[in-house]
Parts: C-alpha cells; sequence; structure tokens
C-alpha cells in the first residue's frame, strides 16, 4: 500500500510539472516531507490527503484509496499570515524534529480544524495574524487540548509580556532559528517523542 501511494503521487507531481519542492510550497511543507512520500517512507495523514488532492488536481477518493493510515507521530504546526515566514521556518523545524510531521497554516481557523482533528505536541505561533492574535489561537488550542505546547514567535520583544499569560511554553523572536528551537524544546511544558528522543 506504501509502494502504491508513492508511485501515484510521484506520477501525478511529474504530471502537473511540478517539482517535490514546488508541491511541498503549496502543501506548506518541507520537500524532504515530499521526498519521503514518494519514496515511500511515510504516508501523509487524513488532514493533508485532501490538500495533495487539490494541489493536485485531482479527487480526494482518488488518493485515499492509494494511501493507508501512516503510523502515528507528533503532529507539530507553526502558524502565520505570512507564506514567507512558513518556507523559511518549515525546513528549520523539520531538521530540528526529523521524525515528528511539520504542517504549517497561514489561517487560524485551518489550524484549529487540524487540531481538532489531530493532536498537536506543539505549535509554533505569529502574535500577529490577520483575523486574529495568536494569543487568541493558543487559547483555541489549549481548550481542544490542554497538553498542546504552544511557542510564540515575534519580532517585537513587547508582546512577550502578554504571550506569558495564556498557559504558553515558550517565546521567540524572529527569524526561527534551529538553536532557538531546540533552546525552547528543553522547556517545553508537556515534552513528547519526536522519534527515539523525547523533546
Amino acid at each position: 500500500m506504501r509502494q502504491l501511494f508513492s508511485e501515484t503521487l510521484k506520477k501525478l507531481r511529474m504530471g502537473r510539472g511540478l517539482s517535490q519542492q514546488a508541491l511541498a510550497d503549496r502543501l506548506f511543507v518541507t520537500r524532504s516531507t515530499v521526498a519521503r512520500w514518494e519514496n515511500g517512507i511515510r504516508l501523509p495523514d487524513a488532514v493533508m490527503i485532501p490538500r495533495l488532492a487539490e494541489a493536485l488536481g485531482v479527487e480526494v477518493s482518488f488518493l485515499l484509496s492509494a494511501a493507508g493510515r501512516s503510523k502515528a507521530r507528533p503532529n507539530v504546526i507553526m502558524v502565520d499570515d505570512r507564506k514567507l515566514i512558513l518556507t523559511g521556518g518549515l525546513p528549520v523545524l523539520s531538521a530540528v524534529m526529523p521524525y515528528a510531521a511539520v504542517t504549517g497554516f497561514t489561517d487560524a481557523d485551518e489550524a484549529v480544524a487540524f487540531a481538532r482533528a489531530n493532536p498537536v505536541a506543539l505549535a509554533f505561533l505569529d502574535i500577529e495574524l490577520r483575523n486574529t492574535s495568536g494569543l487568541d489561537l493558543c487559547r483555541d488550542l489549549l481548550s481542544v487540548n490542554p497538553r498542546t505546547n504552544v511557542v510564540y514567535l515575534t519580532a517585537y520583544a513587547d508582546y512577550s509580556l502578554d504571550a506569558w499569560g495564556t498557559g504558553a511554553s515558550g517565546f521567540m523572536l524572529k527569524p526561527i532559528t534551529e538553536e532557538g528551537v531546540r533552546a525552547q524544546l528543553e522547556q517545553l511544558r508537556y515534552p513528547f517523542s519526536a522519534g527515539g528522543e523525547s523533546v
């Protein structure tokens, strides 16, 4: 089943003239995530399948028929309404947590819907979002799952005092770096396994 899905995905992507990076950019995942799907190492989860179907111009049922259920991996999300920040930050998160399922969102409601369908272990949230604030999004995510670790991202240190009153685990100034992420992982309220090691 894994091999069938990997072959199907690669054929569809190439048939649309997309590189792995181009498809990854459309899905807000890293190129290595797409490569793992195409190599049969991993499978996308049920929330990612509709995104793939839309990006590739096929029915969801077509992809579901080629994919089985993926093994549980910790879900890590990053929410920022600027695509450039996501495309720069997602590879950093994947490099630090290679066994996590890292997904990006530009829309807060979409992130909450994902969290309702999938337990989110760690969320990196921009504080200033288009239609809401990261502080409100944090509260929404924690109402879905109180054990979600939240780290705020911002370019302005002034927000740090407001951020601490929301139940978050940490606060990072942009741009996101591997060293900064590792430092935040050491301070999580609810450590989780990212593949053999607890973070």
